[in-house]
């Protein structure tokens, strides 16, 4: 068994960090039915499943009628986790918030994923990961001194601070509900994730050790020793020798001696900067993976994603995995006991319809009723 089969979860179709805490859960065991909107639209364009849908079974609902919140509701009573990804307020307006839901069922965790939270005075303002690492410090410390802050995808917010979050909160509302018998919900907030993440920034400022400016500390590209660098080839290759004895095993290996650049000697981090740029710039970025193999100078190719995936280290690993015909992040993290996997393919919204809706006692003809009304489509269901 894997660790979170029994475990049912309900998932209200969002985009983003809640789906991504849905798939951590499915791929973990957990029985995740994602209840979609009759006329749902993707972001991600594109005719086909997406893969952070994966291992769920969806049926659709049209929960601005009172027998889709009631259907809904049916569910709710039967499941260990409610996730929604709404705009505050919004679960409460359509009848479906923590107050009606823990009432029907006291031992329910419910689970909300929002930017900014449940309450301040950003709480109902539309945003997304961008907005979030700005206004959280994290984005202006992103970046060269002398251009923009760039986006760095939407890896940091969206699934570090926002889904990673949610999940682990509702594994420790769980665990709790082991010794307590009680639900309660989780008020996961990518603002507060992210400025969670940051920790480390947080302690090195509060040393001391770290300036308000881009460009100007270890792990911002001001080190010499902790940023990127261009190859002749025009491809890059990243240096990370934090440590000293990595930082010494780094210069040995480009010809430079430790003794004449001392790691923490701000004022000539520049001039070791400019020598480096001008000692990778020689060869290729293969010729300096042949330089480095095997080393503990923290040096690794900048790699793109094809590349990544077909790197000796992934495929030692199996970091990414085929399954139900789409190339995917292998679940993690590895349990050596009860591991996880891809449960199954992402499904077509409203593909378990019927099945779901059966499964809570309504026959086919009442079934066929609410689609005749408009409250299910059951154009995807299997019959």
């Amino acid at each position: 068994m894997r660790p979170l089969e029994g475990i049912r979860v309900v998932e209200l179709g969002a985009i983003g960090p809640a789906p991504f805490a849905g798939m951590l859960l499915a791929d973990f065991g957990a029985d995740v039915v994602r209840v979609d909107r009759v006329d749902r639209q993707d972001a991600v364009p594109g005719d086909r499943p997406h893969l952070l849908d994966r291992g769920r079974r969806s049926l659709t609902l049209d929960l601005k009628r009172p027998k889709g919140v009631e259907i809904l509701l049916d569910l709710i009573d039967r499941a260990d986790v409610l996730t929604e990804g709404f705009r505050p307020g919004v679960a409460e307006q359509l009848g479906v918030g923590p107050d009606v839901c823990l009432t029907r069922n006291p031992r329910l965790v419910f689970g909300r994923m929002t930017g900014w939270g449940q309450d301040g005075p950003h709480a109902t303002v539309a945003g997304h990961d961008l907005n979030y690492l700005a206004l959280a410090g994290v984005l202006g410390a992103i970046g060269a001194p002398d251009s923009n802050p760039p986006p760095p995808l939407n890896l940091i917010g969206d699934f570090g601070g926002g889904g990673m979050l949610l999940a682990l909160g509702i594994l420790i509302a769980l665990l709790e509900r082991h010794r307590s018998g009680v639900g309660q919900v989780v008020d996961a907030a990518i603002l507060d994730g992210v400025t969670l993440l940051a920790t480390t920034v947080a302690d090195l400022r509060a040393g001391g050790l770290w300036e308000d400016r881009r460009g100007a500390n270890i792990m911002d590209g001001g080190a010499p020793f902790y940023r990127t660098y261009a190859t002749a080839d025009g491809l890059y290759v990243a240096v990370a020798a934090v440590e000293p004895q990595f930082y010494g095993e780094l210069l040995r290996r480009v010809g430079g001696d430790p003794s004449d650049w001392p790691q923490y000697d701000r004022a000539r981090w520049s001039e070791l900067h400019r020598l480096l740029e001008d000692i990778f710039a020689q060869r290729s970025r293969d010729d300096w993976i042949a330089v480095f193999e095997g080393s503990d100078a923290c040096f690794a190719p900048v790699l793109g994603w094809e590349e990544a995936a077909r790197h000796p280290q992934s495929l030692a690993r199996q970091t990414m995995v085929e399954a139900f015909g789409a190339w995917q992040p292998a679940p993690a993290p590895r349990l050596e006991r009860t591991p996880a996997s891809v449960p199954g393919p992402a499904p077509r919204p409203g593909q378990h319809t019927a099945e779901i809706l059966e499964e809570i006692g309504l026959t086919s003809r009442e079934i066929d009723q609410l689609a005749q009304e408009g409250v299910i489509d059951l154009s995807a269901s299997r019959r």
